[in-house]
């Protein structure tokens, strides 16, 4: 178990020379993220029960706490007191005065936080192969390592090298020999299948590559031996040591020396053992996201505050014994804020709820410039365009001094919290949709925003006017 409560204020006034230390120094997160176990230990001195303390990170407050775990070496004598343990952890969170040391949060087995993020990590990957190999042509990356993913600190993952073959492929013979893939690299060679170099690459490739890589992040590090290279032996063990039938069994179905065996990166992304988030909750999470522009921006913060955290929100009766309950301050809707910010930041996906379809080719296979110079039409060449979302809008409309014309406020808050204001006066021609179009053209407003925009202009418009002008 482990309990993070707030750090003591020793060492705070340190110079900050590890606020761009490697991530690496993170151990570990509590389940819902907000917690970062750091390397370095804290001396709590003789306190009882607790066997190892660290410090932590609190992502949400930005201040350190200290993370406390509790080891119990007899499962069998733990599971016959684990209700009672339970119980009192509960009843120690409850506690809340300003000169008592908080207790935030404790949780069960700190391996069902990693099982956690190994699921959003595959699930990521996953996405990002599944929209690669939907492409038309499949585009295969050919090159996917541990070397090659990415971790950014809020949990995104990033795969890099897709450029890879498409620019290897490019370019004449005489100019590849500085490119090296990273199946050149001994360390690097049991990611890749044991049909390389004897058939042409397809999809099933980077399935493989991807089960070597999702085993990598399941056992945290497959042992090599002294030149480097990881035998098969050591891969074996790595598999075998797998206690999860599912994660088991969906790592070998990936690694299937027969590629016609091995499933797409679609059909994965619906395995059991990535079932994290109810469907019905990601997508009205997505649906919350998209149209958060017609909602206050503290929406969640403010409902959140208005839940009395001690009431109880079920319970299960279990006559003779005392009936179980569950209080909302032990459910993960209070962590709405959190799961809002991981949708919004791709952690969740939304791909892998949708019927898979071909998609057209990216810039990079586009035709050449002379056939796309053919094709051109006098159309003038729109402004830089505008890569951020918006997530509020706001519209006024006021009569101007004369009273020949309405003028209008436009006040748009971008996903990265910039407030942007455009002013405008009518013309008795204008619609919604031209002003949603010209505010695309110009960058002010992605294009992703232009139906939505237009719909919420039309809307204020038949507020003010009765009509559309």
């Amino acid at each position: 178990m482990a309990a993070p409560e707030p750090a003591p204020r020793r060492g705070r006034e340190r110079e900050r020379e590890d606020e761009s230390e490697d991530e690496s120094d993170i151990l570990e997160e509590s389940p819902c993220g907000r917690w970062q176990k750091r390397r370095e230990q804290v001396n709590q001195g003789n306190m009882p029960g607790v066997q190892s303390t660290f410090l932590a990170m609190d992502t949400e407050e930005g201040v350190e706490v200290v993370w406390n775990e509790l080891h119990f070496g007899d499962r069998k004598a733990f599971a016959a007191h684990e209700e009672k343990i339970q119980t009192m952890f509960e009843q120690l969170v409850l506690v809340d005065h300003p000169n008592i040391v908080k207790l935030h949060k404790y949780w069960l087995d700190a391996s069902e936080a990693r099982a956690r993020a190994w699921k959003r990590w595959c699930t990521q990957i996953l996405s990002a192969l599944s929209f690669l190999h939907a492409c038309s042509p499949p585009i295969i990356h050919g090159n996917l390592t541990s070397d090659t993913i990415f971790i950014q600190h809020n949990g995104l993952i990033k795969i890099g090298s897709v450029w890879h073959r498409i620019f290897s492929n490019a370019l004449p013979d005489d100019l590849r020999s500085p490119i090296r893939a990273e199946r050149e690299e001994l360390r690097n060679l049991h990611f890749f299948p044991p049909e390389y170099g004897e058939v042409a690459d397809g999809t099933a490739v980077d399935i493989f590559s991807f089960g070597m890589c999702a085993l990598e992040m399941a056992v945290l590090e497959i042992q090599a031996n002294g030149d480097t290279r990881v035998t098969e032996e050591a891969i074996t063990r790595a598999r075998h040591s797998l206690s999860d039938p599912n994660m088991r069994e969906f790592i070998l179905s990936c690694l299937a020396r027969d590629p016609s065996h091995r499933p797409s990166a679609h059909n994965l992304l619906f395995h059991r053992v990535l079932f994290e988030v109810h469907s019905l909750k990601l997508l009205a999470a997505h649906c919350f996201i998209q149209h958060q522009y017609l909602m206050p921006e503290n929406v969640v913060e403010e409902k959140t505050k208005a839940v009395d955290l001690h009431a109880v929100l079920a319970e299960i009766p279990r006559p003779p014994r005392p009936p179980l309950q569950w209080r909302y301050s032990e459910v993960a809707c209070l962590e709405l804020d959190k799961f809002l910010e991981d949708v919004r930041n791709g952690i969740y996906p939304l791909m892998n709820f949708a019927a898979a379809r071909p998609l057209g080719l990216p810039r990079v296979l586009a035709p050449p410039p002379e056939e796309a110079q053919k094709a051109k039409t006098p159309t003038p060449e729109p402004f830089d365009s505008e890569t951020r979302k918006v997530i509020q809008m706001q519209c006024n409309l006021e009569r101007s001094e004369d009273k020949a014309r309405w003028h209008l406020t436009l006040l748009l808050v971008l996903e990265d919290r910039l407030h942007r204001q455009l002013t405008y006066d009518l013309l008795p021609t204008d619609s919604a949709q031209d002003l949603a179009t010209e505010l695309v053209h110009y960058g002010f407003v992605h294009e992703d925003d232009r139906t939505k925009l237009a719909a919420f202009l039309e809307s204020t418009f038949l507020k003010y006017l009765g009509a559309q002008p």
